[in-house]
C-alpha cells in the first residue's frame, strides 16, 4: 500500500484496512488454517455444538464487511466445516446470513459486545433462518470464558498477541 493511502484522508479508513490487506491473500492458504480452528475448536467446544441441536447441519454466512472474503460455517458436530469465499464472486448458498466489520463479529463472538443491542443499532445485520442464529448466538452466550481466547491459544504467543492488539484498537474506536 502506497504512503499517500495511508494518509488520513476522506478516502482512507481504518475500516477498510482487513479488505486492501488481506485482499492480495490467496485463500488456498487460508484453508488449512480455518479447518484447524473449527476441527479444534469442535473438541475443545463440544457443548457450543451440542447446544445448536437441528442448527448444527445449516450453513452460516458470516460476513465480515470490511473483509475481502466470507466465511461458510456448518458447525456439524461429527463434522464440522469452515471455508473462506471470495467476496463477489458467485454467491454461496446459505441458510442464515450475519453481517457486520470483523471487529464487530470478533468482538460479539468474545461476548463484549451483545448481540441483540447491536442488530437494533444496525451493526450486525441478519438475514435467513432467523432462529438458527438465535440459537447460535445463545450458545456462544452461555461458554465459559471466550472463544477467542480459545482460537488466540491454538496459535500461541503469536495468536495471542494478535487477539489483544484487536481488542485494544476496538477499545479505542
Amino acid at each position: 500500500m502506497a504512503y499517500n493511502e495511508m494518509a488520513a484522508g476522506p478516502q482512507f479508513s481504518f475500516q477498510n484496512l482487513p479488505r486492501r490487506l488481506l485482499a492480495p491473500l490467496p485463500l488456498p492458504l487460508l484453508q488449512p488454517i480455518l479447518s484447524r480452528v473449527i476441527r479444534k475448536t469442535a473438541e475443545n467446544r463440544p457443548e457450543l455444538f451440542g447446544r445448536l441441536g437441528i442448527h448444527q447441519n445449516k450453513t452460516y454466512l458470516v460476513d465480515p464487511t470490511n473483509m475481502p472474503f466470507v466465511f461458510l460455517l456448518t458447525p456439524d458436530s461429527s463434522q464440522p466445516r469452515l471455508r473462506a469465499c471470495r467476496r463477489g464472486r458467485h454467491a454461496p448458498s446459505y441458510d442464515a446470513r450475519i453481517a457486520g466489520t470483523f471487529l464487530t463479529l470478533l468482538n460479539m463472538i468474545d461476548g463484549s459486545l451483545d448481540g441483540d443491542a447491536l442488530f437494533f443499532t444496525r451493526d450486525l445485520i441478519v438475514e435467513g433462518d432467523t432462529e438458527a442464529v438465535v440459537v447460535l448466538r445463545n450458545a456462544l452466550d452461555d461458554l465459559d470464558g471466550s472463544i477467542v481466547d480459545d482460537l488466540a491459544d491454538q496459535f500461541g504467543p503469536l495468536g495471542r498477541a494478535a487477539v489483544s492488539a484487536l481488542r485494544r484498537i476496538r477499545r479505542d474506536s
